[in-house]
């Protein structure tokens, strides 16, 4: 193997392979090329290996140019999709080939025959939003499905929540197309006996794979290993090796020819994880659409027992799905923001739901359905409660179970979850057998672990707590296998049911199988790839599998000076360390959500907060050797280069199932940057924005000069680093506060709120405020803004934490004796008004937190605190207009990471007939001065042309466009001309 330093060898070979590359090729020692291979060092496994390379190919050209380069150059190619591997299938020292980017097509619907041909990129969920008019449906669906890619589901033969009437990918696979070890293209299909004859014709490496598979297949004694190595066949999950049980059903009988069944020999190319070929297409099977009635009968027992007994009465009902959540992942969803929001269906606290869905063409048959299921469970005395979600209600409770791995690493301390048993499966019916000595043995380990998921197919994902810090912990990762493979083959189970043997697993395979079965593998490895090019070191010749561990063993950990109070997480390392690498991050705008705006514009992987995550782990992790490899960490400037396109949306706060701040992260690392480094003099106009706004609003009629004429702006713009299209908004002919002290004001109320006037409020968005005071004033509220500075929010925008630590301190002390419940705080901007709920917490000393918690507790956005005054009959819709209107709301990313839009829609909805529907868009792209720095100003409209822009050009010009956020509001009219409101204006023109 070449390593990047033998005098350079490796980088001038990569250099001539770039020049007639189309993608994007990232190899030297740069420290935007030293970030990509720090990125690509891991997946959603435990291992952690650098790349030599990574490679983002552009067209199947690329594809044969770098198996040639690997070929040549006695290297490894590690094909990825989006890296939500869980056994280390993406992780390796070779060429890691990222086809997310750019192979991403849907090429041809057939919708008389039921099949859609897509390249490897495609997202499963994406491709079915696309199929959806044509009323089909891809069935296979993992619990990453908002991410997963088909090449990934096909590497890994993925199954998913509704594989016992779905089926795996491989039962899915019509057709591939490949590129093989020699660069050749290949389509492996369906063959009757004359074509199978004709493939097996000739010389070429695809005539060879179908000779000697042939030859293998044939071979008796192979047809025996297998039989008696496989695991039982009536388990549909089994992932174990390659599936030459698949081929043993169509091998010859009576003379006849051998022919290659449904798919061809895309059934050994499906669950292979990238070992055999290159895919560069997949012909897909399609269904029908399910019925539109569904229901989730959620079963709450009071053991993992029970769970298991239920789950056999479930299938004999015939049940679409059977998912199982036990109690430590349901306790744990109690911390999470957005999954707080999905558990309202729990009652009291079950050992174990068993989550059992039923489909049907009515709602009447669907009830009988679930009532004969409950009946029976009654007659049987199983479960205690059952409470039943309808149709789009079952949503929330699918994203609970599917957010477990990731709720499950939001844990503190030493001790964290581990895929290493994960993916066992046994039949259904030896599953409570199975279970209950699995249970025995990790007790005897003392041991804790969260057993979810699909109890249906038999496979339950039980995962255990270990501390792979220490030797012992190590060694203990290996015994638990060891022994759990023991166990699993007393039930004649599989090893993995889904997620693949990878370099976790493959070194159990002689036990599993059989040493002539992994003989058989290794063979077809070798017919298939004789020089090893392919995704070397997975599945067979596997390393160690406790080997090259991301996390370090025995190592003493090196004590991380915060300004931020990063104790809850253990510290800002721990934070970064939650990071499951599931890839939740990885939304589209199809997908929705926020989490994470640059990458649904980019798509590619540096800008997610996987990515982020990962830098900041390597950059506090004290240098180490794993494995063979020294690491050190990566340069501030590599970790700098990845947090680039973060817009500190806090989309992750609430979105990441581990609750991964990385806005919270990414400001502390800057202000330790600009210590070594400096401040750039845009970074601190930006932070002192309120002080330069103060200058100004001395002759706020020359600023306004200069913004408003075109010529000036953008040389004003030029100077500090602004991109010469943005505009900027005006300043207000006088402060908020001025005006606010001008006004005759009387007591005239017993209802009094304090009001947070916010730098932009107070400077820019002057009439808004004004709107707000007299719009509370006409409902019989007395309005006071007390003393305080502003907000600190332009300070954290650009990493000047301490100056943001001070003026928290400063806002606290002076707001700690007057903020009650009876005397609330509210605020217009929510980027402003929720650092008291979010950074204040964690920048006030300790002697100020208990103040700085009363205060939060009752700080309120205007809207939150408008809707709980009409649900406590304060305001009614009475005191408004019965005009009939019709508003689109997009919500601030903040306000929608840390509050809600529900009392956004609910305050906007109390006119007669205002009707409010919600733009599904995430983040605007602005995020305060991102949008406006030259560097940034093309992604920030490419984030609002997702979605937000389109919606907004859509609508008839009477339709009223609200948004709380200034800076929203200011994007959409730069990006589309139109003018949005605050939801304060839209209320107080309401006003009867």
């Amino acid at each position: 193997m070449f390593k990047i330093s033998e005098n350079g060898t490796l980088i001038d070979n990569f250099e001539k392979l770039a020049k007639i590359f189309d993608g994007e090729l990232f190899f030297d020692e740069s420290h935007q090329h030293e970030a990509l291979r720090v990125v690509y060092s891991t997946d959603a496994s435990v291992y952690q290996e650098k790349p030599l390379a990574v490679a983002i190919p552009k067209t199947v050209s690329d594809l044969e140019q770098l198996i040639a380069f690997a070929q040549e150059k006695k290297t490894t190619l590690i094909p990825r999709a989006a890296g939500t591997s869980l056994a280390g299938q993406v992780v390796g020292n070779g060429i890691v080939v990222d086809i997310s980017k750019y192979f991403n097509k849907i090429i041809e619907v057939n919708q008389a025959e039921k099949w859609v041909r897509v390249q490897p990129g495609v997202i499963r969920n994406d491709l079915n939003a696309y199929l959806h008019p044509y009323g089909l449906l891809f069935g296979p669906e993992t619990s990453t499905s908002s991410r997963a890619m088909i090449g990934g589901m096909i590497g890994n033969n993925s199954c998913g929540l509704h594989s016992i009437v779905w089926g795996d990918t491989r039962g899915n696979l019509v057709e591939i197309t490949a590129l093989l070890s020699d660069g050749s293209e290949v389509v492996f299909g369906d063959l009757s006996q004359k074509q199978f004859q004709e493939k097996c014709k000739g010389d070429t490496l695809e005539a060879k794979i179908y000779q000697e598979i042939k030859t293998l297949i044939e071979n008796p004694e192979n047809q025996e290993a297998i039989e008696k190595g496989f695991p039982n066949k009536e388990i549909t999950r089994r992932n174990t090796g390659y599936a030459l049980d698949y081929l043993l059903g169509i091998a010859p009988k009576n003379g006849e020819i051998f022919r290659c069944p449904i798919g061809g020999l895309g059934a050994l190319i499906a669950g292979s994880e990238g070992t055999l070929c290159l895919i560069t297409e997949a012909k897909l099977k399609l269904i029908d659409l399910p019925p539109k009635e569904f229901a989730l009968v959620n079963v709450h027992c009071s053991t993992i027992r029970e769970s298991l007994l239920v789950n056999l009465l479930a299938l004999k009902h015939q049940c679409f799905a059977s998912e199982l959540m036990d109690d430590l992942v349901l306790e744990l969803t109690k911390g999470n923001i957005e999954q707080t929001r999905n558990r309202s269906f729990v009652v009291g606290k079950p050992a174990a739901i068993l989550m059992v869905e039923f489909f049907a063409d009515t709602l009447e048959l669907l009830e009988k359905k679930t009532a004969q299921f409950i009946e029976e469970l009654h007659r049987e005395n199983l479960g205690f409660a059952y409470p039943i979600l309808l149709n789009a209600e079952c949503t929330k409770a699918w994203d609970l179970r599917k957010a477990a791995l990731g709720i499950l690493s939001n844990q503190k301390g030493d001790f964290q979850p581990t895929n290493l048993i994960e993916d066992c499966a046994v039949s259904p019916e030896d599953l409570p057998d199975y279970i209950d000595e699995l249970e025995i043995l990790l007790k005897k380990h003392q041991l804790q672990y969260s057993i979810t998921a699909h109890a249906g197919a038999g496979e339950l994902h039980v995962i255990p707590m270990m501390n792979l810090r220490t030797s012992e912990g190590k060694q203990l990762f290996r015994q638990v296998l060891a022994e759990t493979a023991v166990l699993v083959k007393k039930y004649n189970g599989s090893l993995s049911g889904e997620h693949g043997d990878g370099r976790l697993r493959g070194e159990f395979l002689p036990f599993m199988m059989g040493e002539k079965n992994y003989e058989l593998f290794k063979e077809v490895k070798h017919i298939f790839d004789p020089n090893n090019i392919f995704n070397r070191g997975k599945i067979t010749d596997t390393p160690p599998m406790n080997e090259f561990l991301r996390v370090q063993q025995d190592q003493p950990e090196s004590v991380i000076s915060t300004i931020f109070d990063f104790s809850e997480q253990d510290g800002i390392l721990r934070l970064a360390e939650k990071c499951a690498g599931s890839g939740d991050c990885r939304k589209t705008e199809i997908t929705g959500g926020t989490m994470c705006p640059s990458y649904m514009a980019t798509r590619q992987e540096k800008d997610t907060t996987r990515a982020r995550a990962n830098m900041l782990r390597h950059y506090y992790t004290t240098p180490a050797t794993i494995g063979s490899e020294f690491l050190a960490p990566p340069s501030g400037a590599a970790v700098k280069d990845v947090l680039g396109l973060c817009l500190s949306c806090k989309g992750c706060k609430s979105e990441c199932p581990s609750s991964v701040d990385v806005g919270k992260m990414k400001a502390e690392f800057m202000q330790h940057y600009y210590d070594q480094h400096g401040v750039p003099l845009r970074s601190k106009l930006v932070g002192n924005f309120s002080k330069l706004m103060q200058l100004a609003s001395i002759a706020p009629w020359a600023y306004n000069l200069i913004f408003e004429n075109e010529g000036l702006r953008k040389i004003a713009n030029k100077m500090v680093g602004f991109h010469p299209e943005r505009t900027m908004p005006n300043l207000a002919k006088t402060t908020l506060k001025a005006w606010n002290k001008s006004q005759d004001q009387k007591d005239i109320s017993q209802k009094q709120v304090f009001l947070f006037c916010d730098e932009f409020t107070n400077y820019n968005d002057v009439e808004v405020g004004k709107k707000l005071i007299s719009l509370l004033q006409r409902l019989g509220y007395q309005v006071s803004i007390p003393e305080h500075i502003e907000s600190g929010r332009s300070y954290l925008s650009k990493g000047l934490v301490r100056k943001a630590q001070k003026i928290a301190i400063k806002n606290v002390e002076k707001l700690k004796n007057l903020i009650t419940d009876q005397t609330p705080l509210i605020g217009i901007e929510p980027s402003a008004i929720l650092t008291f709920r979010d950074e204040y917490l964690d920048l006030v000393p300790n002697e100020l937190k208990a103040s700085a918690q009363k205060i939060a507790k009752n700080t309120f956005l205007f809207e939150e605190w408008f809707a709980q005054e009409i649900d406590r009959g304060n305001i009614r819709k009475e005191q408004f207009t019965d005009e009939k209107r019709l508003i689109k709301l997009h919500g601030h990313c903040h306000q929608k990471a840390l509050s809600s839009l529900t009392p956004s829609k609910k305050a906007m909805s109390l006119p007669q007939n205002y009707e409010v529907h919600l733009i599904p868009s995430g983040c605007c792209g602005m995020a305060g001065s991102f949008g406006y720095e030259k560097e940034h100003y093309d992604v920030s409209m490419q984030i609002g042309e997702l979605v937000l822009f389109p919606t907004v050009r859509k609508q008839a010009e009477d339709t009223i466009i609200a948004a709380a956020g200034t800076s929203c509001r200011h994007q959409i009219k730069d990006g589309t001309g139109r003018i949005a409101f605050h939801p304060i204006e839209i209320l107080f023109d309401a006003l009867k």
